[in-house]
Formats: C-alpha cells, sequence, structure tokens
C-alpha cells in the first residue's frame, strides 16, 4: 500500500533529577556534598532512508515516546542519558508541526536526520550548589520536560522525470516498458491509483528516475477525482513529460495537452515553467494519423519538443530515452553550478 501522508505523535523523554546527597566515608569529616547531575532524556529523531519508499509504518503505529534520563546519584555519580528513538522515513519526507504548520525538516539525503522532539536535559546535584556560605546546600534541580507534540509528515517522491497525463494516456505502460516498474496496467481509465519509479538507464552508465503520476483530470486542482492527493509529487521534478493519446479513438490531442497545462499551472503556478516536452502515445493506433498530424502541427507552432511513441512497439523510444536523458543532466549540472 502507497502512504503519502500520516500524522504522528511524538514525546520526547525527561531528564533524570539531579541528586541531593553528602559524601560520608571512614576518617573523612565534613565530606560535602556529592550529588551527581540527572540523565539526559532519550531525543526522537527523524532519519531518511533510501530503504524506504512509503510511510505506510508510520500509519499503523503513531505514538512514539523516547525514555526518561535517569536520576544521579552519590558520589558524584551522573545519571544514565536515554536512548534516542529513531523513526526512519523515505527520501523526499517533509515534517510540519499538526498545529502550526511549520517546517522542521525537509528529508532528502540518505541518512539526513533531525531531532523532531528534543530531550529534557538532566537536573544538577547538589554537588553544584556548594559556596563558601553555604557549605551544605539541600538543594538539587529537577530535569527538565522533553518536548512533545504532533507531527504532519508529507511525502513527495524523488523523481527527475514525471510523466503527466490523463487516466489511460499510457503512462503505466511507458514506465512499465523503459524500466523496471512493473505498475498495474489494463484498458480502462483509473486503473494506476498509487505513483509509480523506475530507473531508466541510458547511455553506457547512465540513468534517470521517472514517477507515473496518477488521478489528473481536469479539475484535479480543485479536488476532482483524486484531487490533489498526487500532485504534490511532481513538484520535486525536474523536467515534465506530457502525455497526450493520439490514437484514432482518443479525444482531441491539443484540447487535451492544454488542459493538462491548466491543470498544472492551477495547482502550482512554478510548473508550467519547468522543463517540458510533449509524448503523443499509442503510435501503434494512430488510425489515419489525423490526430497525431493536429498535435504535431500544433507543438511546431508553439515550438515545444515533440515526440511520437508506441510503448507497445517501442517505436519511438530509441528516441525519447536518450534526449530526456541528456536533458535530465544539463539540468543537473545547472542545479550543481548554482549550489
Amino acid at each position: 500500500m502507497f502512504v503519502d501522508d500520516v500524522k504522528i505523535h511524538v514525546k520526547a523523554g525527561r531528564g533524570g533529577n539531579g541528586a541531593c546527597s553528602f559524601r560520608r566515608e571512614k576518617y573523612v569529616p565534613r565530606g560535602g556534598p556529592d550529588g551527581g547531575d540527572g540523565g539526559n532524556g532519550g531525543h526522537v529523531v527523524m532519519v531518511a532512508s533510501r530503504r524506504l519508499t512509503t510511510l505506510l509504518d508510520l500509519r499503523y503505529q503513531q505514538q512514539y515516546e523516547a525514555k526518561d534520563g535517569e536520576p544521579g546519584g552519590g558520589s558524584r555519580c551522573h545519571g544514565k542519558t536515554a536512548e534516542d528513538v529513531v523513526i526512519r522515513v523515505p527520501l523526499g519526507t517533509i515534517v510540519k508541526d499538526e498545529h502550526t504548520g511549520e517546517i522542521l525538516a525537509d528529508l532528502t539525503v540518505e541518512g539526513q536526520s533531525h531531532i523532531v522532539a528534543r530531550g529534557g536535559r538532566g537536573g544538577r546535584g547538589n554537588s553544584h550548589f556548594a559556596t563558601p556560605t553555604v557549605q551544605v546546600p539541600t538543594r538539587a534541580d529537577p530535569g527538565g520536560p522533553g518536548e512533545e507534540r504532533w507531527l504532519h509528515l508529507e511525502l513527495k517522491l524523488l523523481a527527475d522525470v514525471g510523466l503527466v497525463g490523463f487516466p489511460n494516456a499510457g503512462k503505466s505502460t511507458l514506465i512499465a516498458t523503459i524500466s523496471a516498474a512493473r505498475p498495474k496496467i489494463a484498458d480502462y481509465p483509473f486503473t494506476t491509483l498509487v505513483p509509480n519509479l523506475g530507473v531508466v538507464s541510458w547511455g553506457e552508465e547512465s540513468s534517470f528516475v521517472v514517477a507515473d503520476i496518477p488521478g489528473l483530470i481536469e479539475g484535479a486542482h480543485a479536488g476532482k477525482g483524486l484531487g490533489t492527493q498526487f500532485l504534490r509529487h511532481i513538484e520535486r521534478t525536474s523536467f515534465l513529460l506530457h502525455l497526450v493519446d493520439i490514437s484514432e479513438w482518443a479525444d482531441d490531442p491539443v484540447t487535451s495537452f492544454e488542459t493538462l497545462r491548466h491543470e498544472l499551472g492551477a495547482y502550482d503556478s512554478t510548473l508550467k515553467t519547468r522543463p517540458f516536452a510533449v509524448v503523443g502515445t499509442k503510435l501503434d493506433v494512430k488510425g489515419n494519423g489525423k490526430r497525431l498530424d493536429e498535435l504535431k502541427a500544433f507543438c511546431k507552432k508553439k515550438r515545444i519538443k515533440f515526440f511520437a511513441i508506441s510503448s507497445a512497439t517501442r517505436e519511438g523510444l530509441g528516441t525519447l530515452v536518450p534526449y530526456v536523458g541528456e536533458r535530465v543532466a544539463t539540468l543537473r549540472a545547472a542545479c550543481e553550478t548554482v549550489s
């Protein structure tokens, strides 16, 4: 099951109390205060891991609580600091405070971590409070409380290329053809109900990651169909492929393309400025080629890069894949230069 949106409750451990103790040893009169400090409470830490692809585990376990630090002891013995609770999440997870909406972390790199609930500090023992005038202090600090909060976790897939198109435009078939991904494929709309990721190899040692984004229909930005449930996954892609059905029974391809562009812009205006290309799909069933010619002429007029492919026969893929690979490599290099 693909889960990309959950709420969890985290509670860090309380710090251990400081000890109030006095040294009592034979032949050592007036030993003085020797109370040790309490240990710190455990943190709750979130760590990004590429081994995970969904937030499913966090849907079934929503409570995470770290242990308290141990209290201090005599002879200036410090209490033991509690161990941290580590929550592993997929790369691309955004962590927000549920009540304030503040973004606490955006975990996009393997091993990247963030303390989402900080443990309380251990209290000081009475050995810290001895002075020339107060030589027998009976004061010791209590441990501090740990942080506690509700978190909203949102997963945005990390992919180089996003496949966008209306249901049954051929997105799943394309990603299954050019990568090892095996999404469910059928000849009816809304076959794909979750995003799929696939790694596409091209050239000698190059590759890029493709995301198949389902559920895009007219009015999706306003909540129709699957609404904005999966549109968020397009935000992290650097290049978009607009898939338009050009088969003989398809709707007007130019209208379909313009509707796609409108939906993306209505959801996030920055998506309309993102590099993209148009792909006419189902070339093997184009009929008299009228819809293919219409879309091709439109793209030529608008100076939009256009490809016509058939995932079933692999026609056109030998041109499309290297082009996308080169564009992704160029965009990666540009990002590295800026950073």
